[in-house]
């Protein structure tokens, strides 16, 4: 028998069409309110003005400073005033929740001032499910006064901008014994007192009990939108041991409605008995011969292409699409395929994976297939797809390959015909767009985990080591400005209305001018 609980959440998302009002602030025009830029994911932003220095200990071209947790791998996201990033609960703003889990912060953009959290109590049961104290990992996306965020319990939430600021809007009404940790029989061990500091759910889907997935580590994904419909990696991945993939026909990628949260549609690939470590890589969209396209990297390394749905028509309830794959393109055709979990630790030979999401510029798709960071081969490449070139099978012709001597997690950022990408191997790499070749190298002092974003002629780039680097952009190599940010810079800055904003393991910091 189901928990009440669990039927009033699943209760809910019948309910979830209901009209919620707008009051939030308009979204500005310098706003960045996805990981990358727009549906096709590009790392590089069109602010201007930004600084090509800063020093945190002298508080030179520095804004603001705001405490998050201990540890921090999700990238600010900035819209409507707020500035929205995931960390953990080492240090807690509320004292009476005091639990290990992810929280989601929100901040006044111009101030820093904190606003509201989401407290997100860890997975229960292996902690393989949900690392410890590695909090909430995935990047928010945000349209009007709606947050969209997977969270660390793999549930992806629609939130209220302004939190419980203005009260609790609905129709989800249990916030207060949804921040609890459950216990063994999967409920809530109590209900804890909600205030404006919170979070105001309006509805929840929760991916492992609605789609059959086994999560691992953590989860990390960012909603891609378009239209009424929201796409998601599920990220399913293997157990413990690292050999077995628990839920092998659980889907990877899922479609949402954006309303309801309603599950609308699903990838039939059966991409699990290939999964080598887990499914992260968030989708990217993008026309290719007049059509609409997601690109979607799955945990086998392979880069999918399937139809995008129709934004005029939503499957009648109860029924779940397929999604329709289009085309599939292999990086390294030469990994092993079949029985991957006997190569995991195999740093020499091993099947590839895709952590970084596929970047289309001028019709072109960039993607990295790449060994796994922590169990597979020191090897990756950039590929460069023509979308414009498609071969026999519909794939788009491949017009280069840049080989990389390490793992590589970085989503690229592409401008004025240069691609920049960092590696496992602390190398930062300023590729030409059109040849494939090098143009510099940058040997960095730590490794890369966040991505390299390029605007206003500037290259800005952290490292776990801590150090912070702002470059020229283009194809003189210059070092602008190096800086010890005195703790781990594990993910990718969000640039918005003239500000640079630099998530650490500890704070977040505006750089401006």
């Amino acid at each position: 028998m189901k928990c009440a609980w669990h039927i009033a959440t699943r209760t809910i998302l019948v309910f979830a069409s209901i009209f919620i009002p707008s009051s939030a602030p308009p979204a500005l025009a310098g706003d960045q309110p996805a990981w990358g830029q727009g549906q096709t994911r590009n790392m590089a932003s069109p602010e201007t003005g930004l600084v090509d220095s800063f020093d945190p200990a002298a508080r030179k071209n520095v804004k603001w400073v705001s405490r998050l947790g201990t540890q921090t791998y999700s990238s600010p996201i900035i819209a409507g005033g707020k500035v929205i990033i995931g960390t953990n609960n080492d240090e807690p703003r509320d004292p009476a929740k005091n639990w290990d889990s992810g929280v989601l912060m929100c901040f006044d953009e111009k101030t820093g001032a904190f606003e509201w959290q989401l407290v997100s109590p860890k997975l229960e049961g292996d902690k393989f499910y949900d690392w410890p104290k590695t909090g909430m990992p995935s990047s928010a996306t945000i349209e009007g006064d709606r947050v969209y965020m997977m969270t660390n319990r793999v549930e992806l939430l629609c939130l209220d901008i302004r939190g419980m600021a203005n009260g609790n809007d609905g129709p989800f009404k249990d916030e207060g014994a949804h921040m609890m940790p459950r216990g063994t029989d999967g409920r809530p061990t109590g209900v804890a007192e909600v205030g404006p500091k919170d979070a105001d759910i309006l509805w929840a889907f929760d991916v492992v009990k609605e789609c059959g997935t086994w999560p691992h580590d953590g989860a990390h994904a960012a909603v891609l939108i378009d239209g009424p419909y929201l796409y998601l990696n599920t990220c399913n991945g293997v157990d413990n041991t690292h050999r077995k993939v628990r839920k092998p026909d659980a889907p990877s990628l899922i479609v949402l409605d954006k309303a309801t949260g309603k599950l609308i549609a699903r990838d039939e690939e059966k991409i699990g008995p290939r999964i080598f470590h887990s499914t992260w890589c968030s989708p990217t969209m993008t026309e290719m011969g007049g059509k609409r396209v997601v690109l979607f990297g799955g945990g086998d390394g392979v880069l999918y292409a399937f139809a995008a749905l129709e934004k005029d028509r939503i499957a009648p309830t109860g029924e779940v699409a397929r999604l329709k794959k289009l085309w599939t393109y292999d990086g390294d055709p030469n990994g092993p395929k079949e029985n991957v979990a006997q190569y995991s630790g195999n740093k020499q030979v091993s099947p590839s994976n895709l952590y970084a999401m596929p970047v289309v510029v001028d019709g072109k798709a960039f993607v990295i297939p790449t060994g796994d960071w922590w169990w597979g081969k020191k090897k990756s490449s950039v590929d460069c797809l023509d979308l414009a070139r498609p071969g026999p099978d519909g794939a788009p012709t491949r017009a280069w390959t840049y080989p990389i001597a390490g793992q590589c997690m970085t989503t690229p950022s592409v401008a004025d015909g240069l691609l920049y990408v960092a590696d496992s191997a602390r190398v930062l790499h300023c590729i030409d767009v059109k040849t494939g070749q090098a143009v510099w190298t940058q040997k960095l002092n730590g490794e890369v985990w966040g991505s390299p974003v390029v605007a206003d002629g500037k290259v800005y780039i952290g490292t776990r080591k801590g150090d912070f680097w702002i470059l020229k952009a283009g194809r003189e190599l210059k070092v602008l400005c190096q800086v010890d940010m005195g703790a781990p810079v594990s993910s990718t800055v969000g640039i918005a209305n003239g500000v640079v904003f630099i998530p650490t393991a500890r704070e977040i910091w505006a750089v401006g001018k």
